[in-house]
């Protein structure tokens, strides 16, 4: 996103000196979905989209913001304890709410915020917006709050002010991503490793569906009850920690539903694994074939694709498409695609045409560069 139109905006609605800048990415995840709020393992990298917002304290108690993607206005009081109604100001008032809790001085301020990372595109603009505005409160107002603090508490909005019971992969690659590496994360511990990305007969490409996913009051919550209900039944902690025996040995007494979407989650943990070992050997076909694994499991047992998405992958895997999968919590979105740079020109022209003789609309290719986490634009 272009920091100067955000400064033009910020400067025609409230006038005055400037603002700080400041920027978080949003994120691909190459594989490990849907594992976060498992205590599983998730390998996401940062990438080069993101939410930019300037920001101004003006010495009240209340937030003045402005939307520049969505062209919404708001203000509320960050002393009131229900805040304003639209969801795109919840993530910024959620996250005002938490930073006081956890001590942070935090005054009224004047905003204006947009960004490129595609909304309902599985890319994670949410978690970005949550990163950027954690970030920028914790600079000028002088918190000293650790990066993980404020994934937690990007977090905890999701949770306590939208209504989305997500895991913590988004919001820690928002605060931690590093150009050129993606982030084996264990989801359990906070433990990560930084494993370099920068193959060189290969790249990544999004393939838009347009396809927006609402995750507000969507299945998505209703898979993580699906989660709950049989780590209870096994009296485990999490998923992470059922075996291939113990979900067999209670098969009969699961529904199938929730049978299948266990059997999802505990085969995507060992494919993390799998692709880290092949990472380490720079075995880039073996990590396709582990992504074509982990799609086949979202669209049949966790059933959190589409027709769009499905077609997608079919198509990538006709063109010689290394590997490719349905990317974020599902319900449409983007697919994310390893292809080979000798196969990606062709791959990129005929899947947008067979998607259109499809569908009738067009899908959008989203290149994928590996950028830097939540930082002050200088």
């Amino acid at each position: 996103m272009d920091s100067n139109l955000i400064h033009l905006k910020f400067k025609e609605r409230f006038g005055g000196s400037a603002g700080s800048l400041y920027a978080a990415p949003g994120r691909i995840n190459l594989i490990g979905e849907h594992t976060d709020y498992n205590d599983g393992f998730v390998f996401p990298g940062a990438v080069s989209q993101s939410i930019v917002a300037e920001v101004r304290p003006n010495g009240t108690r209340w937030v003045r913001a402005y939307a520049m993607d969505l062209q919404h206005y708001c203000e509320f009081d960050i002393d009131s304890e229900e805040g304003p109604e639209s969801v795109c100001f919840r993530y910024i008032y959620g996250v005002v709410r938490l930073m006081m809790a956890n001590g942070v001085q935090v005054e009224g301020f004047d905003t204006v915020y947009g960004g490129d990372v595609p909304m309902g595109a599985g890319m994670s603009s949410s978690a970005a917006l949550e990163s950027c505005f954690g970030t920028a409160l914790n600079d000028l107002f002088h918190g000293n709050l650790e990066p993980m603090q404020l994934a937690l508490i990007g977090q905890a909005t999701e949770h306590q002010f939208v209504g989305v019971k997500c895991g913590i992969m988004d919001q820690f690659i928002s605060m931690y991503g590093r150009a050129g590496s993606l982030v084996r994360l264990d989801c359990r511990s906070g433990e990560y490793a930084y494993f370099p990305w920068h193959p060189q007969e290969y790249q990544l490409v999004l393939v838009n569906s347009c396809v927006k996913h609402v995750l507000v009051g969507s299945p998505y919550n209703d898979r993580r009850n699906s989660c709950e209900r049989v780590t209870q039944m096994l009296g485990i902690e999490t998923l992470r920690d059922c075996s291939w025996e113990m979900l067999e040995g209670v098969k009969e007494r699961l529904s199938p539903e929730d049978y299948r979407r266990a059997r999802f989650v505990v085969g995507e943990v060992e494919r993390v694994m799998r692709v880290s070992d092949a990472l380490e050997r720079d075995d880039y076909e073996a990590v396709g074939e582990q992504m074509y694994l982990t799609h086949e499991g979202l669209s049949r047992d966790y059933e959190v694709s589409c027709a769009e998405v499905d077609f997608l992958v079919a198509e990538a895997r006709r063109l010689g498409v290394t590997g490719a999968r349905i990317m974020g919590a599902g319900f449409g979105g983007c697919t994310l695609n390893l292809v080979r740079n000798d196969r990606y020109e062709a791959f990129v022209t005929e899947v947008q045409k067979t998607f259109a003789a499809q569908f009738g609309v067009e899908c959008k290719i989203i290149p994928v560069v590996i950028g830097d986490g939540a930082r002050k634009i200088k």
